[in-house]
């Protein structure tokens, strides 16, 4: 069967506006003013614009630079950086094939980043972190040693840390404890489990939920919501991908921002309104803004 791309219809709005802490504008359908406007009609007024890779990250920046609603955050994504290195046959992301660079271009690559993380509208260093799904052993060192980089550079440069951790949360903690962690960090799409987040509470750690906390098998994430401290919570879409229920596997955007919210509301036994209202704040705080 086809997926189905049909956009999902709008929520109702939110009466207290709120912050999508996560999404990618440049892989979505609409135009970035066609994306704000429709999540503003909804009460999602701000948008962290993430960068993947070099040029997604200066899009991210030159986005940021040109709409006040939209923050922007840089960074090579973890499986960007063992792409960077040891080449990417396939063409799996969006550059297409490429040969492989060594860690002289690793280092080029970062030396951007550090460039782009500097700009004033820039608020976070991310998506970093480790991924074991789609990264091999081959690859781990390289992810790594990016890893390492992105933490000092967010620290340097006074902004927010924002974390891709899959199947990686051993590791990932690990290398947060032999850094040490940016004053600002943030778990995008929090995968852990309770135990995970009271760890992460401990340590001041933010944690953004995504459209999966509302999946059916998703009762981990919902258990580890509930044990999260309300202060360190954050609402994210990661669009286009991760659309909550029931729209699951159509695309995603910061309009459906209060599906999500209202899930987590709910799991939390808070209005809608205190719950949007913690989130706004926790946004801006993480991020700076």
């Amino acid at each position: 069967m086809p997926a189905d791309t049909t956009p999902p219809p709008a929520p109702a709005p939110l009466r207290v506006p709120v912050a999508d802490s996560h999404t990618h504008l440049d892989m979505q359908s609409a135009t970035v003013e066609e994306a704000l406007a429709k999540a503003a009609s909804v009460g999602v007024t701000t948008v962290v614009q993430v960068g993947c890779d070099v040029a997604g990250s200066r899009w991210a920046a030159e986005t940021a630079a040109a709409h006040a609603a939209v923050h922007a955050a840089v960074a090579l994504h973890p499986n960007e950086a063992p792409r960077i290195v040891h080449g990417d046959p396939d063409g799996w992301s969006r550059q297409g094939a490429r040969a492989a660079g060594g860690e002289a271009a690793l280092d080029e690559a970062l030396a951007e980043i550090d460039r782009l993380a500097a700009l004033p509208h820039v608020k976070g260093v991310g998506e970093t972190g480790l991924d074991h799904f789609r990264t091999g052993p081959e690859g781990m060192a390289a992810q790594e040693r990016s890893f390492r980089a992105h933490i000092e550079i967010a620290k340097r440069h006074g902004k927010a840390l924002v974390i891709h951790d899959r199947e990686a949360h051993d590791d990932v903690l690990r290398v947060l404890k032999e850094e040490g962690a940016p004053e600002r960090t943030v778990f995008h799409c929090y995968s852990g489990d309770a135990a995970m987040a009271e760890v992460c509470a401990e340590h001041g750690y933010f944690m953004s939920f995504a459209g999966n906390v509302t999946f059916k098998n998703a009762g981990h994430l919902r258990e580890a919501l509930a044990v999260a401290p309300l202060e360190l919570v954050l609402v994210e879409t990661d669009a286009p991908f991760l659309t909550p229920a029931p729209y699951r596997g159509r695309p995603n955007a910061p309009y459906l921002i209060p599906v999500t919210l209202r899930a987590m509301a709910e799991v939390k036994g808070l209005d809608e309104d205190a719950m949007a209202a913690a989130v706004s704040a926790n946004t801006a705080r993480a991020f700076a803004y």
